[in-house]
């Protein structure tokens, strides 16, 4: 038995094994946010923008190597799966794997069907930050993630309480910097804003307590 006050304290770890989620909701839950998550990386990538973590950084080396997104998006990621696999178990990282998969597929196709490129950069670069936070805030909360940042930020969120967004705004400003090295200024800011939109949802939401109901 643990102190009042541990006791207090909800669990931030999901699984579906959780009583608060049956199977049919994880998989809905899990399909929504992957549809979301890749509609909003397309129209950013539609509009020459990046966002933060491995799937902006994955925008990013796409304007300099011949690679696509798919392709480098699962590359990038592999090196954190070691990490996912040791601190968050085989079940969450193979769900890891599987929407990081799907969500390379899906905004591949996304870009090549939907006329995303004719949005104003502005409105495209927010509403596809604010798109993508929804999409990450419901894959963590049905016990996967996107990989890479996101595993780091769980991982820590789990481990000491800091909020996820934080750590994940960290990291998203460093690769929003690095795109000082490939776009016009103009754009690195509306990205740099987008990256902030995103990982607001992210902190303000993903924490104890949220997803209570009444």
């Amino acid at each position: 038995m643990g102190t009042p006050s541990e006791q207090e304290q909800p669990s931030i770890v999901y699984e579906w094994k959780d009583t608060s989620h049956s199977l049919a909701e994880n998989i809905v839950g899990f399909v929504t946010g992957i549809v979301l998550a890749a509609f909003g990386l397309a129209m950013l990538r539609a509009i020459g923008a990046v966002t933060g973590g491995t799937a902006g950084l994955s925008l990013l080396l796409g304007q300099l190597t011949p690679l696509g997104f798919p392709v480098l998006f699962s590359l990038v990621n592999l090196p954190f799966a070691v990490l996912a696999v040791l601190q968050r178990g085989w079940a969450f990282t193979l769900r890891t794997a599987l929407a990081i998969v799907c969500v390379s597929l899906m905004s591949a196709w996304n870009a090549a069907v939907l006329p995303l490129a004719d949005f104003p950069p502005l409105y495209g670069v927010l509403l596809g930050n604010l798109i993508c936070g929804v999409g990450l805030l419901v894959l963590f909360r049905h016990g996967a993630s996107l990989g890479g940042f996101n595993i780091v930020a769980l991982v820590l969120h789990d481990r000491t309480g800091f909020r996820a967004g934080w750590t994940l705004m960290i990291f998203d400003s460093c690769v929003v910097l690095l795109s000082l090295t490939v776009l016009d200024w103009p754009m690195v800011l509306l990205s740099a804003l987008g990256a902030l939109v995103l990982n607001l949802v992210i902190a303000l939401n993903h924490r104890p307590g949220r997803y209570i109901g009444h």
